[in-house]
């Protein structure tokens, strides 16, 4: 009665099947370990948001990566912006992620001698790649600054291609160590994303991160299994 499963098809798909079965509860391991990852930088990004400010110099130093537990932490800043080494940064979004434009990125010289980069924000391309575009003037003097601490930008980390013979202060990743050649004191590792002050006529200020949402990792996990 049941000698058909011992024919060719038959046993070509039993084959095919248990190859398939350790294969499909891999992916969906793979997609657990995602979930969990997902979960746990929320968690981190929420704790770092909710936690008091610190002086951004407690957290970071010149040449000494951002710890990742110190990632979106809140810091504070106080000296004096330093236009002549400001930077744009190219292909960066709008907030509401529908305009190309750029990040402006201007050292801020602090009181203790060193400096640190502060990404004051986000402005629209004027059509004009080639030249360095029209940037709304910092704050002049010594100012306070507010800010969520970010690690230093790289294509592996961040999939963005290091683009070469950019116009004169154009760049394509937000990175201390680059950056460090142009200012003349020592650069703390990692940036500043500003929260405030903000004032009329500045940049667009980065929104803080969307930490509620999951993804689809655990339901393609189920799916697998």
């Amino acid at each position: 009665m049941y000698r058909f499963l011992l024919s060719r098809q038959w046993v070509i798909l039993t084959l095919v099947g248990l190859v398939l079965i350790p294969v499909m509860i891999k992916l969906g391991f793979w997609q657990f370990h995602r979930h969990e990852h997902k979960v746990a930088q929320n968690q981190l990004i929420a704790d770092s948001l909710a936690a008091e400010p610190v002086p951004v110099g407690k957290l970071t130093a010149p040449g000494r990566p951002v710890p990742h537990d110190d990632m979106w932490r809140r810091v504070t800043a106080q000296g004096t912006y330093d236009t002549k080494d400001e930077v744009v940064v190219r292909q960066r979004t709008s907030a509401d992620g529908r305009s190309q434009g750029y990040y402006v990125l201007t050292p801020l010289l602090l009181d203790d001698g060193r400096a640190v980069l502060v990404n004051r924000g986000w402005i629209p391309a004027d059509g004009n790649l080639t030249e360095f575009p029209k940037v709304p003037a910092a704050p002049a003097g010594k100012v306070s600054v507010l800010g969520r601490l970010k690690e230093d930008e790289t294509s592996g980390y961040s999939g963005i291609k290091d683009k070469k013979g950019l116009p004169p202060r154009q760049v394509m990743l937000i990175n201390s160590g680059e950056q460090a050649k142009n200012v003349h004191r020592p650069l703390l590792s990692g940036y500043i994303e500003l929260i405030s002050p903000h004032a009329k006529g500045q940049p667009e200020l980065v929104p803080a991160p969307d930490h509620s949402e999951i993804g689809p990792h655990m339901a393609y996990a189920i799916q697998w299994l």
